[in-house]
């Protein structure tokens, strides 16, 4: 899940005709970065063939990856970043040819903050099976052509997998630290648990030790309206015209994950009642501005995310479960012993705060004795994306444990 600081400017308010007007022409029948699109800051890392838990191949996978900070000589100063649902390797920097957003995390990595770039070397891939570069269904296949809804079906242990080889493929045998939230903190659970003597400290920032009922069914009802747009074509759409991809759908899912991203008081507060034109919707000529605002939100992310990769990525959250043929959570957790930071949000809906509990009660390094700490913010699951003054202490105090 996440919130991307380019939309900064419409998130804390309700949106206005001139952000409408910024929508203009139709948007790509995929907003995934494609081979031939400018680089801008990544870097590509081949990670060979990869076999899926479920015994699928993909060959001569790689990893796209962004970086700041210098790598010391005893190669042992690297931090590794892991991205959320929608996010990317993009942590800082501007939007630019090849790059969308701007950078997601401005405020907690650079010179001096809380991952400081002068003293760390701040590693973020993308997720296998993500959009930004690396290996997914907009890639092309070993026939040449988009993987397209042939991509495997991938789960969090796969990507971490993935990432285990790309950490090897750029000459990194232990992390200082690794860092995620929400979907990240799935993968950073995940590494802690896979190889426990590659992680220094641990950071689970808004993400469960498995994947609930209820979350599932989040999940289910999204990929479910991706898949219902009859312009998804059971994910061959590539060679689309624009606006002939499935954006209806994707635009749809995003609208209901971000119901579950913000809290019912944010809302509220933010819109009450509103309406966004001057005319009541009950002549139904007008728009209340909360709808407004989840629609303009759904249909900018369609210019920069695919629909397949969403689908695969939800899919993947939805495996998540450390315990899974280890004996159970705690067991799983117990492998982990270093510092560790567990952070909830008290507002969050997506993954409260008892789902913190359970991981920080099973790692025995925990920071705060078997409790995570508790961010207060009406923000809800995106307050570890929004407050950053205070995850960035949070930070600063794990990596000085």
């Amino acid at each position: 899940m996440d919130w991307q600081t380019s939309e900064d400017t419409v998130a804390a308010r309700p949106v206005t005709d001139a952000d409408a007007r910024a929508l203009v022409g139709k948007p790509p029948a995929s907003g995934a970065w494609r081979d031939g699109d400018p680089a801008g800051s990544r870097r590509f890392a081949a990670v060979g063939d990869l076999v899926t838990e479920a015994g699928a191949r993909i060959p001569a996978a790689r990893v796209a990856w962004e970086s700041w900070g210098e790598l010391n000589a005893a190669r042992d100063n690297a931090v590794l970043v892991l991205h959320a649902l929608t996010g990317d390797p993009h942590l800082i920097g501007p939007a630019g040819p090849g790059q969308p957003t701007a950078g997601w995390w401005e405020g907690v990595v650079g010179p001096g903050l809380a991952l400081d770039t002068d003293r760390f070397h701040v590693v973020a891939p993308n997720v296998l099976g993500g959009c930004a570069g690396t290996t997914g269904p907009a890639s092309l296949g070993p026939d040449q052509s988009e993987w397209g809804g042939r991509f495997p079906y991938v789960t969090i242990r796969d990507q971490v997998a993935a990432q285990l080889a790309f950490a090897d493929a750029i000459g990194i045998e232990r992390w200082a630290a690794v860092v995620g939230g929400s979907m990240g903190g799935m993968h950073a659970l995940e590494w802690a648990v896979t190889a426990p003597e590659r992680v220094g400290r641990l950071a689970v920032l808004a993400a469960p030790a498995r994947s609930s009922a209820d979350q599932l069914a989040l999940s289910s009802v999204q990929t479910e309206a991706v898949r219902a747009d009859p312009r998804f074509r059971g994910g061959d759409y590539y060679g689309a015209a624009d606006g002939d991809g499935p954006h209806r759908g994707l635009a749809l899912a995003r609208r209901m994950a971000l119901l579950s991203y913000r809290s019912p008081s944010e809302l509220n507060e933010r819109f009450g009642r509103s309406w966004q034109s001057g005319v009541s919707p009950l002549g139904h000529h007008g728009r209340f501005a909360v709808e407004s605002y989840l629609d303009f939100h759904g249909n900018r992310f369609t210019r920069r995310f695919d629909a397949n990769s969403y689908i695969r990525l939800v899919d993947a959250m939805s495996s998540h479960d450390v315990g899974r043929d280890r004996g159970g959570v705690q067991a799983a957790l117990g492998r982990y012993t270093g510092p560790a930071l567990v952070l909830g949000i008290d507002s969050d809906r997506l993954y409260p705060v008892p789902d913190q509990r359970v991981v920080a009660s099973g790692l025995p390094g925990a920071l705060d004795g078997g409790e995570p700490l508790v961010l207060t913010s009406d923000f809800g699951h995106d307050a570890f994306l929004i407050e950053r003054e205070a995850v960035a202490r949070a930070l600063q105090r794990l990596l000085e444990a």
